[in-house]
């Protein structure tokens, strides 16, 4: 037997972090809720409106609270399925502090509107390296400890482990191809439709790997041991391991039906949604089987509880899903409020409530003890999950009523709420009963940290827990081919590499490859200077958080908004805008509605003049900050450099085609009587340009 201790310590600091973390994310999120129902909380300053705080609370919630508790959950489960202390604690700690100073970076940058604006992805590049360096780290600690292990056979869970590893790491490699143009400051590699199908691979798969199988492995370990059973089934979790990371890389283009991408990517992302189903349930009901013979104990044990609904609303997650890829019911959803409570319900309910019993057993194990409270403990169970109920039903019915009022025709044929603000009207009332959900789920928060924090009091932390297994013996593994493949964990990691490449090649490589595929329009022409510099504010206050730039092909979005989009339309958007919610109307032809710049101008300073009712906030900033004319050579150089015509030395006279433009909007505004003596160089000027721009390469009578 040899003797050695596990790490607890790189445990106790990744919970202590995904609590705090917890706290400020959705505490942001809470504010950004509230934002929506009483526009005055935007502060009337850059740095806490809601497009520039709501990816804040996602970053937050996202790699800070889940991630923070994914890394203790696999740094403890590891140690113990594996028979050995983690493979360096020097890297452990350099995990710690560089995931910390990345989460760190994030609030700094994301408030003060350095993002790429990527779904999931709205840090800037020198992040992006910093996220990479760390990952690797994560994986070398990982791996070096199964390599060093003390048991042969890979647990399930260690499965679900380097599935992550190895996809994130892709995922997040290619779509972070970026352009840096300053150090706060880059272009997406990939235009339109390309960069949409990249941004949604990646983003829909960090869903998949980041908060899905890494929980998954979660509770595949915690799950049997809180409930003192095991796994119900082996060969189901062969099968559902293997038939979840195929399927789920392929699923991506489901979050882009109707839009521009070739109709061939988005069937296929929803073939193989629909296909999620069987893995998807196959892993719930293993772990839901895995209690039977425990249900009593459900009944009393808090731990329990929340494993059960955790399990129980992924397995609705899972099915709502592939629902929402089928075409007839994202013509209805998708762009509304039925997304957001689709997306709470993983979110609240599967992360959260796993999340939340992981902590409540891990507690007492490591501090040598019992839970302070088991009542206070059932007290969170029953607030939270009424939390998730109030958050979620509003905004289902939300949708539905957004949905049906944006379709609506009168007997005349024509829109009966041609005002898109009607349906903000209509929906603000279930804004407020969301917000309250999200207050009674913050307040679980805060009950579970008191009892944990009592729970640690009353006991003595165990830094380095004893234990002892015997050395592995080299021998030749025999019986089953899965069984011999849990003890080659290099071959392991290097065919799942495999099984996640085959959907992410597929589908990617003939969109960047075949020309057909992205079909070009001789009247699309590059941004000009100006434009490109409002497309930057733009950008940079969280627009996208908000309009949708995509017109459906539907007679209601084509009466509304105009000609549908085409793929020719973004080719030299980098990144692209398309968006994923619509809280305002869609942008998409915003050039040809023929708003005055005048009327941009009064818009901007104060929404509620120019549109009653309006929830968004004012943008009196941009009125007094100036444009930075010398950035302009550097970004028509990095345009170029991505793939935009702009002819070589266009940059010398960059400046001057810059202000002539800018001239020209500044004299039409100041035709108004009320207006006068515009600042030219304004950032104002510069954004209501590129507004002015919006899908103008198509005439009206195409």
């Amino acid at each position: 037997m040899e003797k050695f201790s596990y790490d607890n310590k790189i445990v106790k600091y990744f919970l202590l972090a995904s609590i705090i973390f917890g706290f400020v994310g959705m505490l942001v999120g809470l504010t950004a809720a509230f934002q929506l129902y009483y526009p005055g909380l935007n502060l009337d300053t850059p740095f806490t409106t809601f497009g520039r705080i709501r990816p804040l609370h996602t970053n937050a919630v996202i790699f800070a609270f889940v991630g923070n508790a994914m890394f203790a959950g696999i740094y403890y489960s590891l140690q113990r399925l594996l028979k050995a202390r983690l493979f360096s604690d020097l890297l452990s700690w350099l995990h710690f502090w560089g995931w910390q100073l990345i989460i760190v970076a994030a609030a700094i940058t994301l408030p003060l509107g350095i993002t790429t604006s990527k779904e999931y992805a709205e840090l800037e590049w020198p992040i992006d390296i910093a996220i990479t360096l760390v990952w690797v780290v994560f994986g070398i600690n990982m791996i070096g400890t199964i390599l060093k292990r003390r048991e042969r056979h890979m647990y399930v869970a260690i499965w679900f482990y380097i599935a992550t590893w190895v996809t994130v790491a892709v995922l997040h490699i290619v779509n972070s191809m970026e352009m840096p143009v300053t150090l706060t400051k880059s272009y997406s590699m990939f235009a339109g439709v390309q960069d949409a199908l990249v941004q949604w691979w990646y983003g829909h798969n960090a869903v998949a790997f980041f908060l899905t199988t890494p929980f998954l492995g979660i509770m595949y370990y915690y799950l049997p041991k809180a409930a003192n059973r095991p796994v119900y089934s082996y060969k189901l979790s062969i099968v559902h391991f293997w038939s979840l990371i195929f399927i789920y890389i392929w699923a991506g283009p489901h979050h882009l039906l109707y839009t521009s991408l070739p109709n061939w990517a988005q069937s296929l992302g929803a073939v193989f949604s629909i296909m999620l189903i069987a893995p998807s349930w196959g892993g719930m009901l293993n772990g839901l089987l895995t209690l039977r013979g425990a249900w009593d104990r459900v009944r009393e044990d808090p731990v329990l509880k929340f494993m059960v609904v955790a399990v129980t609303a992924y397995g609705m997650s899972t099915f709502e899903g592939p629902m929402l890829s089928l075409k007839n019911v994202n013509a209805i959803a998708h762009f509304t409020d039925w997304i957001i409570a689709h997306v709470h319900i993983g979110g609240l309910g599967w992360n959260g409530f796993l999340i939340f019993g992981m902590m409540y057993w891990l507690y007492p194990k490591m501090w040598g003890t019992k839970l302070y409270s088991r009542q206070l403990a059932n007290s969170h169970f029953w607030i939270g999950t009424l939390g998730i109920i109030i958050y979620a039903l509003p905004m289902y019915v939300a949708g539905v009523v957004q949905s049906l009022m944006w379709k609506e025709f009168t007997g005349e044929g024509t829109l009966a709420y041609l005002n898109f603000l009607d349906t903000v009207e209509s929906i603000k009332p279930m804004y407020l009963i969301r917000g309250v959900g999200g207050t009674l789920y913050i307040i679980g928060v805060f009950i579970m940290a008191y009892n944990l924090y009592k729970t640690a009091k009353s006991g003595k932390f165990l830094a380095n827990e004893e234990a002892e297994a015997p050395a592995l013996e080299r021998k030749k593994v025999v019986g089953p081919f899965h069984r011999v493949l849990e003890s080659k964990p290099l071959m392991f990691t290097v065919l799942t590499f495999v099984a996640i490449m085959i959907g992410g090649i597929l589908e990617l490589v003939p969109t960047f490859l075949i020309k057909s595929n992205v079909p070009t329009i001789a009247s699309v022409q590059p941004y000009s200077p100006l434009e490109l510099h409002g497309r930057d504010i733009y950008i940079r206050e969280g627009c996208n958080n908000c309009h949708s730039q995509m017109v459906r092909p539907f007679r209601s979005e084509t009466a509304r908004y105009g000609e549908y989009s085409k793929a020719g339309e973004f080719v030299y958007d980098h990144p692209f805008l398309w968006g994923s919610k619509r809280t305002g109307p869609d942008l998409g032809r915003e050039g040809l509605i023929n708003a005055s710049a005048a009327w941009h101008y009064d818009h901007m300073w104060e929404p509620t003049n120019a549109s009653p009712g309006s929830l968004m906030p004012r943008y009196q900033w941009l009125y007094s900050a100036s444009i930075d004319k010398e950035m302009t050579a550097k970004i028509i150089d990095a345009m170029r450099k991505v793939g935009v015509p702009y002819e070589e030395g266009y940059e010398d006279r960059a400046v001057a085609d810059l202000e002539a433009q800018a001239e020209r909007i500044a004299a039409e505004i100041e035709e108004s009587p009320e207006y006068a003596n515009i600042d030219r160089d304004s950032e104002i000027i510069a954004l209501i340009a590129y507004l002015k721009r919006l899908g103008t390469d198509i005439s009206k009578e195409e």
